[in-house]
């Protein structure tokens, strides 16, 4: 049901739900504060909003974010209920946490097995699916992205870079704090991951 709120208050609020996304919003977003199709249209031709997406716009004069397109494809992998569901993830999610060189020519983004979207997905992704739990997440450039040793896990798993190459980055990540001990020592009680984790810190000694 609309906003009953003042325009000035519906700004208001708008602006506060922006501020937490990295001044982007969805169309239902902006629907739930009261801003109607004319509205919307409004806006956008006056020059106040952006429209960045389908169902996602960013508000022109908030200062961009430092990686304004995984703010849009992060929002973009949002349910029915229009709740974001992607997490950044395998290569994408190495290369966000600086522990490789590799450039991947598309974002890595594992949603729910559930997940669907009724339109083409954008060839600048590339999906998985799977369950990234709370404890394999982080937030970087103000998106969810696997942590260091699930990513690399994963990347493992896939066979998408060497495996030299991923020992180096577990060094790296044990070295600078970004994978733990405790990871560690629960991840060797994850009968799927244990023997991974094994074999990368077998040459990573």
């Amino acid at each position: 049901m609309p906003s009953l709120q003042s325009p000035r208050e519906r700004r208001k609020e708008l602006f506060q739900l922006a501020e937490s996304q990295s001044g982007y919003f969805t169309t239902k977003q902006a629907a739930a504060l009261g801003y109607t199709s004319s509205k919307r249209i409004y806006h956008v031709r006056a020059g106040n909003w952006i429209r960045e997406h389908r169902g996602i716009y960013r508000l022109a004069r908030f200062p961009g974010p430092e990686r304004p397109d995984l703010i849009l494809w992060w929002l973009w992998s949002r349910d029915r209920s229009d709740r974001p569901t992607g997490v950044f993830s395998h290569q994408t999610a190495l290369s966000l946490h600086e522990l490789t060189d590799a450039n991947p020519a598309k974002l890595d983004l594992t949603v729910p097995t559930s997940f669907r979207r009724g339109v083409p997905i954008p060839e600048v992704l590339r999906l998985h699916h799977g369950n990234v739990p709370l404890e394999d997440r982080q937030i970087l450039y103000g998106v969810p992205v696997t942590n260091a040793l699930r990513a690399i896990v994963d990347v493992w798993k896939e066979g998408s870079l060497p495996k030299p190459d991923l020992r180096k980055a577990f060094r790296e990540a044990m070295k600078r704090g970004d994978v733990t001990l405790t990871q560690v020592a629960k991840s060797q009680q994850d009968a799927e991951r244990a023997p991974v984790l094994a074999a990368i810190r077998k040459g990573a000694r």
